[in-house]
């Protein structure tokens, strides 16, 4: 199992991410949550385009990801799991959920460092939000964050499977709780008590600072009530929520390349967490 992982590791996470993509994508136009306010083909085209720099640049800078980094770490008995006797099943649960953690507190992070929100901002300044905007990164921080989960995979000593699971399922969950699709109240409020929901996630794009600063959790709900950054609903409802961040506005300086140079010209406004009310 390990091996096939191993090999075939690129096919799979590409089927998953084009499947889960546009069950998405066909969802959000059969019941859509909010109306967009932006040129919806001029978003995509930009979102995507991210995407592909994002993915070639993570192959280039990390040719041997995440999954190779726990290969390494089973083989020479590197990391916490690999010290103990537990069932493999076991060892894949808890490093999914501890890499779930992990991503949390690095979520948590890209908001209360100013330079790192610089670069997390371009997720945010998106003036809509649908299943293109959960892929929408700079292409720094997809390099910090790959660093990063290979950083936990080697000291967890997380199995490959658990590596492969967990890369999948945070695809999968970050582009269903960023699409704008309509799930009843009900539904929704029982959903959210195993993953996050998009009316979950959708208050953490809220323009306003405090509902900005919620709401972190990308898969697992548990993490924000554990850790007291839970928001149930946004102070205007969904309906009336504005989305993205107050200082960019304009969505002619929202281009490609004005996004890709966005950490280093805009504004940080009173994003970070405990920053104040001054601008830098």
């Amino acid at each position: 199992m390990d091996n096939f992982i191993f090999q075939n590791e690129p096919i799979i996470r590409l089927s998953f991410f084009a499947g889960i993509f546009t069950v998405m994508a066909l969802a959000e136009l059969a019941a859509p949550r909010r109306p967009l306010t932006a040129s919806k083909s001029k978003r995509w085209m930009i979102n995507i385009g991210i995407v592909v720099i994002n993915t070639l640049a993570a192959r280039v800078a990390f040719p041997v990801a995440a999954v190779a980094t726990a290969f390494y770490a089973g083989k020479n008995g590197v990391g916490l799991l690999n010290l103990v006797d537990f069932p493999y099943a076991v060892k894949v649960i808890i490093a999914v959920i501890a890499l779930d953690f992990a991503i949390y507190v690095q979520h948590v992070l890209f908001h209360a460092v100013p330079a790192l929100w610089r670069l997390h901002m371009v997720h945010h300044a998106d003036l809509d939000y649908d299943v293109t905007t959960g892929a929408r990164f700079h292409p720094i921080e997809i390099l910090l964050s790959v660093a990063i989960k290979m950083a936990v995979v080697f000291v967890l000593g997380a199995p490959p499977l658990a590596v492969i699971v967990f890369e999948i399922l945070l695809n999968a969950t970050a582009m269903f709780n960023h699409s704008n699709v309509k799930i009843p109240t009900g539904l929704d409020s029982l959903l959210r008590l195993f993953i996050v929901t998009p009316d979950m996630h959708r208050v953490h794009h809220s323009a306003i600072p405090d509902e900005t600063n919620s709401n972190y959790g990308f898969n697992l709900p548990w993490w924000d009530r554990l850790m007291g950054t839970y928001m149930d609903q946004p102070a205007k409802r969904h309906d009336g929520m504005t989305i993205g961040l107050n200082q960019f506005r304009e969505s002619k300086k929202l281009g490609l390349l004005g996004i890709l140079l966005l950490p280093f010209t805009g504004k940080t406004g009173d994003y970070p967490i405990n920053k104040g009310s001054k601008e830098d």
